[in-house]
């Protein structure tokens, strides 16, 4: 009862910071689940072939992995963390902007590498940043930022669905046509008109390039317009912290008797909150991680626990990452032949099931053991892909399926973090190998995917 009275307390002492928090969070969901319904129209607009566009999901996961690394620059002071979360806000409203105006794949790809370093540096900072405030008691705090990412990211597929294109511009033979004509320009020279980049020609089958992606343009206007109060809110916040150049330095504010009496708790018997920044166990950039002092006198087990736990996160992140970007194109292509606007909801359904698999996952977290929710989780995985195999030309069963292996994988990340941490009695650095090892398999399965997939 004590700690609800003073979780309770430090939540309305830091109302405005959390929910500033939880909203940047909602811009990093919005940016991830985009690219998988509008795959096929942005195929359209940069004239590129699959495997080519698979490069768009590269830059954007490496770069998100380089962002969560140089994220850890900005935490030191609240000033810059405030300062590095309104500029990766407001450069996914910029992103969204920009893309329809993106004819060539490169472009594209650069600005989603954008994207993915101002998706890095929110991931690190905001997590930090609650981390801070709440310290032993931000489990909960993080369970419900998660939520949120899971909200921007079925929120993003619901806004496209309407203008997506209803035929596919950008058929099997064009696109290997396209792909030979590219390579032949390389060859013959441009003095050759057959052998033209397909960036100066229009080839049979496709639509002139000024009207590539038209309408699907709107939905990455209206998506850029829904973010802007973001870095609004993180703007106010700045503000009202007195963090602006325009505003005098805050006076501190007092306290009510009730929150002044849980300000003076002496702290518990080694509470990780009286520890300093410094030694924050399991919080520690990956650069900070990597020290040679840190593996003086380890076991090997130490070793083990992070490497299977980060090959675990690895798969799981990676099959997420992959089927959301992927599932709409499959589901289009032969031998489902599903409709272009049905088969824009299966990435809404499938992070729809994430969110609500993460909602669940917060009351039950409290109840049953993060090994057992672990092992849920994986074998829901495995038995959802297998269905899916065996029934691979059923619409239905795509649908079932899609719900089924969104809701298995929603909470593994927090229950294997918290597993790891609990076996570690939080030494070590399994947030950072954990973080690493899930962004590494986002990036390396949906290139694979893509590469091995000839449209």
């Amino acid at each position: 009862m004590g700690c609800d009275v003073r979780v309770s307390g430090l939540l309305r002492r830091n109302l405005q910071p959390t929910l500033t928090y939880w909203s940047v969070f909602f811009s990093f969901g919005l940016c991830i689940a985009f690219l998988g319904p509008t795959l096929l129209d942005l195929r359209c607009q940069t004239r590129s072939s699959l495997p080519e566009i698979s490069w768009v999901f590269f830059s954007q996961q490496f770069c998100l992995l380089l962002g969560s690394a140089l994220g850890g620059v900005f935490k030191r002071t609240l000033a810059q963390s405030l300062w590095a979360l309104f500029t990766s806000s407001l450069a996914i409203s910029l992103v969204f902007a920009t893309i329809p105006f993106c004819r060539d794949v490169e472009v594209l790809a650069s600005v989603m590498a954008l994207a993915g370093l101002a998706m890095g540096c929110i991931d690190t900072v905001a997590n930090m940043q609650l981390v801070r405030i709440y310290q032993k008691d931000s489990a909960v705090f993080l369970q419900v930022l998660h939520f949120f990412v899971g909200f921007g990211a079925l929120l993003s597929p619901l806004i496209a669905d309407p203008f997506l294109s209803e035929a596919n511009c950008l058929p099997a033979n064009n696109t290997a046509n396209a792909t030979s004509v590219f390579h032949a320009s390389r060859v013959l020279g441009r003095q050759h008109p057959e052998a033209q980049p397909r960036s100066n020609r229009t080839l049979p089958g496709l639509p002139s390039q000024d009207g590539a992606g038209t309408r699907v343009s709107y939905a990455f206007w209206i998506m850029a317009l829904i973010n802007l109060p973001v870095p609004l809110a993180v703007l106010h916040l700045l503000s009202k912290e007195r963090l602006l150049a325009c505003c005098p330095q805050r006076r501190p504010l007092l306290l009510s008797a009730d929150e002044l009496t849980l300000e003076t708790q002496p702290p518990e018997k080694e509470d990780a909150s009286s520890l300093s920044p410094k030694f924050q166990p399991g919080h520690e950039d990956l650069f900070s991680c990597c020290q040679r002092k840190n593996f003086r006198g380890v076991p090997s087990s130490f070793f083990a626990i992070h490497i299977t736990a980060a090959l675990v996160l690895f798969m799981t992140d990676g099959l997420t990452g992959a089927y959301s970007a992927f599932v709409y194109s499959y589901a289009v292509e032969k031998p489902l032949s599903v409709g272009h606007k049905v088969a824009g909801y299966l990435p809404s359904l499938f992070w729809g099931f994430i969110t609500l698999g993460r909602l669940i996952s917060i009351p039950v977290s409290s109840r049953v053991k993060p090994a057992t929710m672990v092992f849920i989780n994986v074998v829901g995985v495995v038995a959802t892909y297998l269905v899916l195999l065996v029934f691979s030309h059923n619409v239905v069963f795509l649908f079932v399926g899609t719900a089924s292996l969104g809701l298995s994988l929603s909470s593994t990340f927090p229950s294997m973090l918290a597993y790891t941490e609990d076996v570690l009695q939080y030494r070590g650095c399994a947030t950072t190998v954990l973080v690493t090892g899930a962004g590494i398999g986002e990036m390396v399965l949906q290139m694979l995917v893509g590469s091995v997939w000839r449209a």
